[in-house]
């Protein structure tokens, strides 16, 4: 089994900000004892165990035998993320994996930037740009640092250190496998609605309240089964209005942009 070493000055830089968690961080209220490294290292480790349990089941889309289906969801991320409001852009190594399952509409992204989208969700969506307003939402999370405050609220600084010093594996799975039923809190879920919004409006080309077609197809839709994004992601009568809102106040509702990449995209899955 991989032991995985964190390094020296990653280490102390982490002993150094529990020393000082009096001071809040940059990213807003509240104290986050996790560094920008730290959320590198921990994310890199649940993604590498996110990966090896998603291949493991034969559901993880490999880049190399599905190039094309790549190249078409990294386009619309990079325009997410070069959008020019992301604070950690250049921080964080940013990548998007597929999980091939058409019965979970669900995406999540790791600390430090590790995108995952079901395939399910994908196909359920209408159209390119609430799919970038979905991914948009999921990167906020990651950018605005919210996955590692949750994870720190619900497991303890120790516990996630003992994870970053590869002295838990055991801890390490039960936090990948549980990352994409993480519940955020409402103000995180309304910060990253509002940084959807913001992101794309920075693209100059999506309809920036993308989300919020989502919502409003997946709520007039809404069976017994909620689907997986809804059931993690609280969705107040407000919150496709918020949205709205903000769009209106960028003035970036009425932007047409064209579906034919992401038609292409749903056909290859």
């Amino acid at each position: 089994m991989r032991h995985y070493l964190l390094k020296p000055w990653l280490f102390l830089g982490l002993l150094i900000t529990l020393g000082t968690a009096a001071s809040c961080s940059k990213d807003g209220d509240g104290v986050l004892l996790f560094s920008v490294e730290d959320d590198k290292a921990l994310g890199e480790q649940v993604a590498r165990t996110t990966d090896s349990t998603y291949r493991a089941k034969r559901q993880l889309l490999e880049k190399t035998s599905n190039a094309r289906a790549y190249a078409l969801l990294n386009q619309i991320v990079e325009r997410v993320l070069n959008s020019g409001q992301l604070q950690y852009r250049t921080e964080f190594p940013w990548d998007v994996q597929i999980i091939k399952d058409d019965n979970t509409l669900n995406a999540f992204a790791t600390p430090g930037g590790h995108i995952y989208v079901f395939s399910g969700l994908i196909k359920y969506l209408d159209s390119e740009e609430q799919l970038a307003g979905v991914l948009g939402h999921e990167i906020a999370h990651a950018d605005r640092r919210h996955t590692s405050r949750q994870l720190q609220q619900q497991y303890g600084i120790n516990l996630l250190l003992s994870v970053l010093l590869g002295n838990n594996p055991g801890q390490l799975a039960q936090i990948a496998t549980g990352l994409g039923q993480l519940k955020f809190s409402r103000d995180y879920e309304q910060e990253a609605d509002d940084y959807s919004v913001v992101y794309l409006n920075g693209t100059n080309y999506y309809a920036c309240d993308g989300a919020a077609g989502f919502f409003i197809k997946a709520e007039k839709e809404a069976t017994a089964s909620t689907p997986e994004f809804l059931s993690t992601h609280p969705n107040p009568g407000s919150r496709v209005e918020a949205i709205q809102t903000k769009a209106t106040q960028l003035n970036c509702r009425n932007r047409t942009s064209s579906s034919a990449a992401f038609n292409e995209l749903k056909s290859l899955l």
